[in-house]
């Protein structure tokens, strides 16, 4: 029986796509975009656009409501406490540095800001550079032999001295999640920030923040059916309150003169400039998208593509799949052929997966390998897909080995 998915048709991109032959399978990297997203980006600009938080007149108040209607929106999926916790980035990566900057003059000489081999170079660069500037020392939680976080290692590992802890949801190379709990509260229980990276994970597994209890989480729009240029930081208020400003300008603060400046509290005090308002507002129609979708079903569906991926790799001589991976990713190697000789000739077929270090550098020297392979699924995906990469992957193979 072929596995379906019955959201296909609501991401008109992927007709396209066949129209041309092609198949997705990169949606870790970025997702495709459902219809209304596309129907709500039209509609801003054509119903005419307005800058937020500035204007008095009716069509800039207006705008203003509903961006700040999608603060609230976001809060409630993530189940925030409140939506003035909630600040809005132009990505994962900039509210990452936006973290790093503003917690730099919290951090000594001697302290420890801690991280997991796994991470994305987004959430492994601003803490390096923050312990560079500020004679502070990067301490990474090991890897057991499953490519597992050691979570025994890691409890020896976070101590009196450490500051931060910045950890992934879910690893964007190996596809498992960490175990986030047990690290929050070790953390937190030494005085430490807690910084959970959602870029990957939030797709697959929205967290309750509330139950959580991280005191910052993030995560980008695009990789969840969302807009580009936009990012979410959630904050709990006493953490935000512990961040100095590192971006300034309009619309951040409370007054100035030539000499001295007043800054508003968050969210409106980490927004400087022009926010990407279109994307935020486009961003309500996908939540408002992924609201009516039966969450049970989605995972389910995604949990049956993941699995047959997997059992196909499996089958197939030669190859080596990289850790254990949970969620609707699966990187892998071949033992005889490079990475991108197999991906070239697997694109050439119209397949799109990806390939290289997948911004994670660290870990594929601890791996022993120079890059991998990436398939990753979306809930369009369906065994059509599947079937199209293996038949292409293999052709490749006959060629190359």
């Amino acid at each position: 029986m072929m596995l379906s998915s019955p959201w296909r048709a609501d991401f008109p991109a992927l007709a396209n796509l066949a129209h041309q032959g092609l198949v997705y399978l990169d949606s870790a990297a970025t997702a495709q975009k459902p219809q209304p997203l596309l129907d709500a980006l039209q509609h801003y600009y054509a119903q005419g656009v307005a800058n937020v938080h500035r204007a008095q007149h009716r069509l800039g108040n207006r705008t203003t409501q509903a961006f700040e209607q999608v603060r609230e929106q976001v809060a409630h999926w993530l189940q925030a406490p409140v939506d003035s916790e909630i600040i809005f980035t132009r990505g994962t990566t900039e509210a990452i540095n936006l973290l790093a900057y503003g917690l730099e003059a919290q951090i000594q000489p001697g302290d420890e800001l801690v991280i997991s081999a796994l991470e994305h170079h987004a959430n492994l660069l601003p803490w390096q550079q923050l312990a560079l500037r500020r004679g502070a020392r990067l301490v990474v939680l090991p890897l057991d032999a499953s490519g597992q976080l050691d979570l025994v290692a890691a409890q020896s590992l976070i101590g009196p001295r450490t500051r931060t802890l910045a950890i992934s949801q879910l690893s964007n190379v190996l596809g498992n999640w960490l175990p986030l709990k047990p690290l929050i509260q070790q953390a937190q229980a030494q005085g430490a920030w807690v910084v959970v990276d959602g870029a990957q994970g939030i797709v697959h597994q929205p967290p309750n923040l509330k139950q959580l209890g991280c005191d910052f989480y993030v995560f980008s729009s695009h990789k969840v059916y969302g807009p580009d240029g936009l990012g979410v930081l959630y904050g709990r208020r006493a953490a935000l309150a512990q961040l100095q400003p590192w971006q300034f300008g309009g619309e951040m603060l409370d007054h100035t003169d030539y000499y001295r400046a007043q800054f508003r509290p968050a969210p409106l005090g980490f927004e400087a400039g022009t926010p990407p308002i279109a994307s935020v507002l486009g961003f309500a129609a996908t939540l408002n998208y992924l609201y009516q979708i039966d969450q049970a079903a989605w995972i389910a569906h995604e949990q049956r593509l993941h699995s047959n991926l997997l059992t196909g790799l499996q089958q197939r001589s030669g190859i080596r799949i990289l850790g254990q991976p949970q969620a609707a990713l699966v990187s892998f190697t071949h033992e005889s052929v490079h990475p991108s000789d197999l991906a070239q000739l697997i694109s050439e077929q119209g397949v799109a997966i990806r390939t290289g270090s997948h911004c994670a550098q660290p870990l594929m020297q601890h791996l022993g390998i120079n890059g991998a392979l990436r398939v990753s699924l979306g809930l369009y995906n369906d065994q059509q897909d599947l079937e199209r990469f293996f038949q292409a992957l293999d052709q490749a193979l006959e060629l190359l080995v």
